[in-house]
């Protein structure tokens, strides 16, 4: 059975999609970082990056969320959470790493700006760079959605999971995903999917927003 390390809206949240929509036997370990759990000597020992999340596939350990994602998928390919076909699955991984290596990453700078200055006095000035940055890329995914009701090829795979997760720690912003015409149909259709809906009744993740 898999087991999976997480904390509630952390990047935790795109696996524990996964898990539910391949339907697969797991469990949760909650990872408390409230009390900085994941920088116990205990959970270093599993992953030594002391983030969140973890996958235990008997003794099999792997960390990173999109890694986490791409190996649940490849041991389900019957679940179809990664299209076929070459060129299609190559869109996905393109954009895949746009999520993980922009959006991800911009959205890690706005919320936590003291890692990126010694300065205090440039926190707000990071802050708001990082709204916009944000919302550039946003602008580019809503762009790629247009009328398509999931981000690659009219079919529900591990970027949706990925895209509602970054879109959820988003919704803060100044110009929040929901504010975009394409990203509030789509992502007020994906919030009605079974497995996130489940997962965030379960993190107890709100989604008023997307009705």
């Amino acid at each position: 059975m898999y087991t999976l390390f997480y904390y509630p809206r952390n990047a935790s949240l795109a696996p524990h999609f996964v898990l539910k929509a391949l339907d697969v036997p797991f469990q949760l370990e909650l990872v408390d970082r409230k009390k900085v759990a994941q920088k116990s000597a205990q959970y270093l020992r599993l992953n030594p990056t002391g983030r969140i999340p973890t996958l235990v596939d008997d003794d099999f350990v792997l960390c990173e969320s999109a890694a986490i994602c791409l190996y649940l998928c490849e041991k389900h390919p019957e679940k179809h959470l990664i299209p076929e076909g070459p060129k299609a699955k190559a869109e996905f991984y393109q954009w895949l790493m746009y999520l993980t290596g922009t959006l991800q990453n911009e959205l890690m700078v706005y919320f936590y700006p003291e890692r990126h200055t010694q300065n205090a006095i440039m926190y707000d000035d990071i802050i708001k760079t990082q709204q916009t940055r944000i919302s550039d890329a946003l602008a580019i995914l809503d762009h790629k959605i247009g009328e398509s009701d999931y981000l690659i090829n009219d079919q529900f795979t591990v970027c949706d999971c990925y895209m509602f997760m970054l879109c959820i720690w988003a919704d803060e912003i100044t110009k929040p995903p929901l504010s975009f015409a394409n990203l509030n149909r789509y992502l007020k259709r994906l919030a009605k999917h079974p497995a996130i809906k489940s997962v965030c009744e379960f993190e107890e993740t709100d989604l008023t927003i997307y009705k």
